[in-house]
């Protein structure tokens, strides 16, 4: 199965070049990689595959799917990347959010994730209520991420992104890390997770769910044993994820 992409001229290309090594320095400087994951993936994650709806074309940056309860914090990526997107006109919203995404998973050592430019910027926020609810279980996550056309491996392997990053229980009601080093792309979310919980590290309902669900936990086993294995699924996964509606096969 072949992708066809949108067609960018060579100024687009370049322009979007320099916006992935500005983002590099950014994301270096501020230490926001978690939060521009995050923004990255609840701006996609919103796809719905029957109704083709929602997903990554730069609408969360609009009040409304801002104000999400999903969504409560993303205010700051978005605004941290805005004097980027004031340097890059040309470069849409909605390309811009998915190459901070891919990038913060580059520069914390995480595996390198095709990027295709060509997203545009849609006008309408999908409803609310297609992202995941922490407090919930499987089989809410399958139906959550089934909306968006994505199979257990990719619930598992993106999953393993809460690496990066705590919790805030002013925007989520939780708080805390999942890891010692929130700011390492690793497979220690698996490892944490296998190993039981432990004092200052986060456990999720939903994370306890990949653990007891006979279908999931096999993967969180090979996940937390094989750090390439995750990386190259997380790689696969993310992709998709990001061009959730983009490109045609």
């Amino acid at each position: 199965m072949v992708k066809v992409y949108p067609q960018v001229s060579e100024e687009y290309k370049k322009a979007i070049d320099k916006c992935r090594r500005k983002l590099r320095a950014l994301i270096a400087e501020k230490n926001c990689a978690p939060i521009m994951v995050r923004l990255a993936w609840h701006a996609a994650g919103t796809y719905d595959v029957k109704s083709k709806t929602g997903g990554p074309f730069g609408t969360i940056r609009h009040p409304s799917e801002l104000a999400h309860g999903a969504n409560s914090g993303l205010d700051i990526a978005i605004k941290l990347l805005e004097p980027i997107k004031a340097q890059f006109p040309i470069v849409t919203y909605a390309d811009l959010y998915e190459l901070a995404g891919v990038v913060a998973v580059e520069v914390t050592g995480g595996p390198d994730i095709p990027f295709h430019p060509g997203r545009e910027d849609k006008p309408e926020p999908p409803e609310e209520g297609r992202l995941p609810d922490a407090t919930k279980g499987a089989d809410h996550l399958r139906d959550v991420f089934g909306h968006m056309g994505l199979s257990d491996q990719d619930i598992v392997a993106l999953s393993g992104a809460h690496t990066l990053g705590s919790c805030h229980k002013e925007r989520s009601g939780f708080e805390g890390p999942w890891t010692s080093n929130p700011l390492i792309f690793d497979n220690s979310y698996f490892t944490e997770l296998v190993t039981g919980e432990k004092e200052g590290l986060l456990q999720l309902p939903s994370d306890k769910a990949l653990l007891t669900d006979p279908k999931f936990a096999p993967l969180v086993h090979k996940y937390a044993q094989d750090e390439d294995a995750f990386f190259a699924d997380y790689a696969e996964a993310h992709l998709k994820l990001s061009e959730l509606g983009f490109a045609e096969a």
